[in-house]
């Protein structure tokens, strides 16, 4: 099951590195933060030949300063984690946000290693002008092909911030939620806890992704 989250991650951080196609006007806010979130994790790499490497200091150090700021990360959690999350106590749900947020670092740097010559199309915003939750949608475009890749953002007082991200149809955090709701059935917060660091610590010995 935690291998299914992994390979749900990836398109996530691959869609966050990708080339940007340029645009004459202005963006909306809600589509130049994703525009600025892509061009700094773009540039940061291609400045340090030790992330391109997937150096996991290096990355660990970028998803927390280029990456984290961008996401409502506690939203994306407690959703994930679904109608446990309320039933979670404080260090519980403390836990279960390291996790969730080592698990991002740790499979950033196979996303690192994928960058290459792909750009980004951003679609037209369709949204009121007082929405405080809108869909920024965008297409992947490498080698003729279409990957479609959009974020929902909510709107935390004057922060745009990302809470989920539609690969090809399938919002992310849907995911997993059916993932995290077996594990919980079967195991219980503190199981799903223990999982997801026994996959951590897989992943940080550079163990392949379990069956």
């Amino acid at each position: 099951m935690i291998a299914k989250i992994r390979f749900l991650f990836l398109p996530l951080l691959l869609g966050c590195t990708l080339g940007v196609v340029a645009h004459a006007d202005p963006l909306p806010p809600p589509v130049e933060v994703v525009k600025h979130l892509t061009d700094s994790v773009m540039t940061a790499v291609r400045d340090d030949p030790a992330l391109k490497a997937g150096d996991q200091s290096k990355v660990e150090q970028l998803v927390e300063t280029k990456v984290l700021p961008f996401l409502d990360f506690r939203r994306m959690t407690a959703s994930a984690v679904g109608p446990a999350w309320r039933r979670a106590t404080p260090q519980q749900r403390q836990q279960l946000e390291q996790q969730f947020k080592q698990l991002l670092i740790h499979t950033y740097s196979g996303a690192i290693r994928e960058i290459k010559d792909q750009t980004v199309q951003y679609l037209p915003l369709r949204a009121a002008p007082d929405s405080t939750s809108v869909v920024v949608r965008t297409r992947v475009l490498n080698n003729g092909e279409q990957v479609q890749l959009d974020y929902r953002l909510v709107k935390l007082g004057s922060e745009w911030k990302i809470s989920d991200v539609n690969v090809m149809g399938i919002w992310l955090v849907d995911n997993y939620r059916g993932v995290f709701a077996q594990e919980i059935s079967s195991k219980g917060i503190d199981g799903l806890i223990e999982v997801l660091s026994k996959r951590n610590k897989e992943l940080a010995q550079g163990r392949p992704a379990s069956p």
